[in-house]
């Protein structure tokens, strides 16, 4: 499934969903994983309600995103698109999170990202 992360240098989750530049977007199963692209989150829009749609319409191919921080009604704008907002709270290396995740896909992963997952499927199709 397609991950989008929020950084400043590709490495790290550094950045808040409405204020990044860019979103880097891996391609992550429970045995592999791989930097696919990065999209740009840079829009004209001058509305705050468009900048969060042209930014969710950036990662409408992923089904999660993780992030620094996401406000509520940028939260919600994902979740209504099934794409999951994962806030960190803090910087943390893209690499760590990645691995986190390829465990949790190797387990038994909890109904959320099992349903991610499946949608995830249908989006590639």
């Amino acid at each position: 499934m397609r991950i989008a992360f929020t950084s400043s240098d590709g490495k790290n989750v550094d950045e808040h969903f409405g204020r990044c530049a860019c979103f880097f977007v891996w391609e992550v199963d429970g045995e592999r994983a791989a930097f696919e692209k990065v999209v740009s989150a840079v829009t004209t829009a001058r509305d705050e309600e468009d900048r969060t749609s042209a930014r969710v319409g950036a990662v409408a191919d992923c089904a999660i995103v993780y992030t620094v921080a996401v406000g509520g009604p940028a939260a919600a704008k994902l979740v209504s698109h099934r794409i999951h907002p994962m806030k960190t709270g803090a910087p943390i290396a893209i690499s760590a999170v990645v691995q986190r995740l390829q465990e949790v896909l190797r387990g038994t992963p909890p109904p959320w990202l099992r349903k991610a997952m499946a949608e995830s499927v249908g989006r590639e199709a």
